[in-house]
């Protein structure tokens, strides 16, 4: 099918309309943001929205994410409107816990917020940060938190033995309830891993990133209490510790496989979520023009989603690597901005840049084999956006 050159889809395939494709799958920021795309990978939303630093595909393949943000809110809110009288039983204390070796209270005030505060921002956080169980698998990430939860809560006492005696600083006998602390040690991951898109520039320079809001809204839970300033450096200290194999403690600190297949068999069918529905939505603009133009661009996208899938085919059947220079034939022109002509043929474009090894490196340092990077980055012109979008979707 050929479009007009004159037609929305064209204007915005040949990189002349609109800005630079939006963040990665793995790392928008909590808001609504449209942007044009000429090829959204399966998962994101029809009209180019995304909401959360992972993509759109809600909880698809994040059972453990799942049941982190309803089995702990649910109690949370049970714990604040119904049963205020049992919430003496969550408080997490550590004078208790020393002085009257109440040992129960590292587990039961360490999994339930109670403040819902607390329990609204880490359930954002958890939301968000759901990618890093799709990339790692259910039993890795839940061993990276069961990591994080027990160092965190020796580096709890250890922080505050160091206030009292090194600076002479009496902390509060109560820290902050709650699955906190392995919420912050996931930063770590966060700022390691997930590319930085820049989105909008402010002043200078001051901008506006992918991963921007991630940031403030952890932010925001760090400064929602007196003393949570200790839990959230013991969480980034475990999980540095965890991500960084210190001391071998991700081999001591894991979850067995036989445990991990039996949460498979009997939790895990409870917090499955279905995969999310292929079909596009058409958008309601507010103008006849805009409809028209949203009505081309999922044309656009339907298009080059059957022929990646096409091409996906002819891969399986044949082996070897996927052809990304024939998925992406406007993305070679893109740093021609006065390209004009629509209908230039594909042999006439520009051979593709050489690519950068720090990019390439960056998708090495997420899982990527180099191959696939090297193909990846080419066919979108050195755009590690696109390329980490598509990589991590197929």
């Amino acid at each position: 099918m050929r479009l007009p050159v004159g037609s929305p889809g064209v204007r915005r395939a040949s990189g002349l309309a609109g800005p630079r494709r939006d963040c990665a799958c793995a790392a928008a920021g909590v808001l609504h943001l449209r942007f044009p795309s000429p090829c959204p990978p399966p998962g994101l939303r029809a009209d180019g929205t995304m909401f959360t630093s992972t993509g759109s595909s809600g909880l698809y393949k994040a059972p453990l994410s799942k049941s982190l943000l309803l089995v702990p809110g649910a109690l949370s809110l049970v714990l604040a409107l119904l049963l205020p009288h049992c919430q003496k039983f969550f408080v997490y204390d550590l004078h208790a816990v020393k002085n009257d070796f109440q040992i129960w209270r590292l587990i039961c005030g360490r999994i339930i917020c109670l403040d819902l505060k607390d329990t609204f921002c880490s359930s954002l956080l958890i939301y968000n940060f759901r990618i890093f169980e799709r990339r790692y698998g259910s039993r890795k990430f839940a061993s990276f938190l069961l990591g994080a939860w027990v160092l965190s809560a020796l580096f709890d006492f250890i922080l505050v033995e160091a206030m009292q005696y090194s600076l002479g600083i009496t902390v509060a006998s109560n820290l902050p309830s709650g699955f906190l602390a392995p919420v912050f040690a996931l930063f770590v991951p966060f700022y390691c891993s997930i590319p930085r898109v820049q989105v909008a520039q402010i002043l200078g320079p001051l901008s506006i990133t992918n991963k921007t809001l991630i940031y403030i809204l952890g932010l925001q839970l760090f400064t929602s209490g007196s003393y949570i300033w200790i839990v959230a450096i013991s969480g980034l200290i475990s999980g540095m510790c965890y991500d960084r194999k210190m001391f071998q403690v991700h081999k001591v600190l894991c979850i067995p496989s036989w445990m991990a297949r039996f949460f498979s068999w009997t939790v895990e069918p409870m917090f499955s979520s279905s995969e999310p529905t292929s079909e596009a939505r058409v958008g309601m603009g507010a103008t006849v023009d805009i409809q028209r133009q949203q009505r081309m661009e999922q044309l656009d996208r339907q298009l080059m989603l059957s022929q990646f899938a096409q091409v996906r085919r002819q891969r399986q059947q044949q082996g070897g690597m996927i052809n990304w220079n024939r998925l992406f034939p406007p993305l070679r022109q893109r740093r021609n901005i006065n390209y004009q002509d629509g209908r230039q043929s594909e042999q006439q474009a520009s051979p593709p840049p050489e690519v950068s090894e720090e990019q390439v490196a960056r998708l090495m340092e997420m899982g990527f084999s180099r191959g696939d990077a090297l193909e990846a980055l080419r066919a979108s012109n050195n755009d590690l956006n696109v390329a980490t979008n598509f990589l991590l979707q197929h």
